[in-house]
This record gives structure tokens, C-alpha cells and sequence, in this order.
């Protein structure tokens, strides 16, 4: 789940980032509809990183945060990416989009009964969120996102 000791919270602005630091097995909260002085205490208490775009949390004691200074969701997760050294990841797609929790394994016998047909006959390998019972699978949207990962790390290389 990349790095294990790096967990992020992030603000109610940075929810496509959230996402995206989840598909590289991060431990990412999305702080959406919370108060700032919630999302700070969660920040300290759980040694979470608070990625945001609100400047007021700058000054905060104990707070480790980075300012997001950038539009795009690409470009905020580099300046992550880059701010932090993170390592490519070696466990991505390990987590939950939707809710963060950390996939577990799922049959194929079990995963056919609920994917379309078409999976099925093209998929062997599945996984399942245990909070929300999301099922995910290596289909075209994988490769799509494996190669802007990629992107991204040869991005980092060349600068």
C-alpha cells in the first residue's frame, strides 16, 4: 500500500486526488462535509498528512500538510508525488476508490454472479471492498490508469 507509514486526509476540495492516492495504495480519508478543526484534529491524532488548497491551515502546530497548488488532478498528484519522494508504487490498486478500505480477494465463482457476463468469460482475478462490496477487476479503465501512473514516475525521472 506504498509507503505504510504515509496516510493522507484530504480536504473537501481534493476529492479526485483522493482517489488517486487511493489507486496507489495509499491510506487516503476524503475530509468531505467535515469542519476544519475535525479535519486537523484527525490530521494529528491519526499522524495523517492533510493535503489541501485552503491556506488557513498553513500555520497550523502539529499540522503536516502540503498546500496543493494546482488545478488538474495529474498535476497534484506529482506535486505529492514529488514533495514527498514517494517510491512508484508497489501495491496499487489495493484499496477502495469509493471508501478507502483495503481490497480482499474474491472468487471468480463469486464475482460471476454479480459481474456482467462479459467479465466473467474475460476476467480470472477480482477483488472486493468489505465496507461497501464494491468489486473491482483488471479491465480497460486498469490499464488506462496503470499507464498515467506510469506517466507520472517517468515525468518525475526527467525533471
Amino acid at each position: 500500500m506504498g509507503d505504510g507509514n504515509i496516510k493522507f486526509i484530504a480536504d473537501e476540495m481534493l476529492g479526485k486526488l483522493s482517489k488517486w492516492l487511493r489507486i496507489l495504495g495509499y491510506d487516503t480519508l476524503y475530509a468531505r462535509g467535515m469542519k476544519d478543526s475535525t479535519i486537523a484534529r484527525i490530521a494529528i491524532t491519526q499522524k495523517r498528512i492533510l493535503l489541501t488548497r485552503d491556506t488557513s491551515f498553513v500555520n497550523k502546530k502539529g499540522l503536516r500538510h502540503i498546500l496543493i497548488q494546482y488545478d488538474h488532478v495529474m498535476d497534484q498528484l506529482k506535486q505529492v508525488v514529488r514533495e514527498l519522494h514517494l517510491p512508484y508504487p508497489e501495491n496499487s490498486f489495493s484499496r477502495c476508490t469509493i471508501c478507502n478500505a483495503p481490497l480482499g480477494p474474491l472468487s471468480k465463482e463469486d464475482a460471476c454472479k454479480q459481474v456482467p457476463p462479459y467479465v466473467c468469460m474475460t476476467q480470472d482475478a477480482f477483488g472486493i471492498c468489505p465496507e461497501c462490496s464494491r468489486i473491482y477487476w483488471k479491465g480497460t479503465h486498469y490499464a488506462r490508469m496503470a499507464e498515467r501512473i506510469r506517466m507520472i514516475y517517468d515525468d518525475m525521472d526527467k525533471s
